[in-house]
């Protein structure tokens, strides 16, 4: 997959500025726009499979983890099949953030918010080029361990299922972080029926008592 030019208001609104970024900001992020572009290697994997939905959760088959909570289960209501899928940036990411941190720590928050602004962009295209594949009348969007009351703790059982590790180098530490940091992992339902409104984004996040960018548009899940 190659990037499009990465969005540079979409990173101002990781950085937590409101409206257009003054003159500096915008200065830095045209200066490491390309290069972060270019450095990053971007990948994902995904796989369909079937659900069922029990009184306790939902049982995603290929997965011995039950899925628990109320939001999973609203989210994927008349849903019978899923798409599991993860996505990253590559561990250049990292690297990047790490070399720019040691002699401008505001170019590196920059190359930083470039990179969470990249990874958006890889999802939406995956789910883009996903969706060309596999038919599906009507879908939910995409909900990542971690939303509402979903535990975190799932995204080492979807890496399993995706075999994440060998095929895209994506793996996750025993805190449930994943390495490399810039990457997703995301359940889409799929139906044959339309789906009642959804809650989305901020209203689903667990934070969106105390983050920033809820009161600045949201932070584009």
């Amino acid at each position: 997959m190659k990037l499009d030019v990465i969005s540079k208001s979409e990173s101002a609104r990781y950085m937590g500025i409101k409206g257009e970024p003054d003159e500096v900001i915008a200065g830095i992020l045209d200066k490491y726009e390309e290069i972060v572009r270019n450095q990053l290697k971007p990948a994902y994997v995904y796989r369909e499979t079937s659900l069922v939905m029990c009184d306790d959760g939902i049982r995603i088959n290929g997965i011995n983890t039950l899925f628990t909570g109320n939001d999973i289960k609203k989210h994927l209501k008349g849903c019978e099949r899923v798409i599991i899928f993860a996505a990253t940036v590559s561990a250049t990411a990292d690297k990047l953030i790490r070399q720019v941190s040691v002699t401008d720590t505001a170019a590196a928050l920059a190359v930083d918010c470039l990179c969470s602004a990249a990874i958006e962009q890889v999802c939406d295209k995956a789910e883009q080029e996903i969706f060309t594949e596999i038919p599906a009348p009507y879908r939910t969007w995409r909900f990542s361990p971690g939303y509402g009351d979903l535990p975190i703790s799932l995204q080492k059982d979807l890496l399993l299922f995706l075999n994440a590790q060998r095929r895209i180098g994506l793996t996750v530490t025993e805190s449930c972080m994943m390495i490399p940091s810039k990457s997703v992992t995301a359940i889409i339902g799929i139906s044959d029926f339309p789906q009642g409104h959804q809650k989305k984004g901020c209203d689903i996040c667990n934070m969106r008592a105390s983050c920033g960018f809820r009161y600045n548009g949201g932070c584009g899940r």
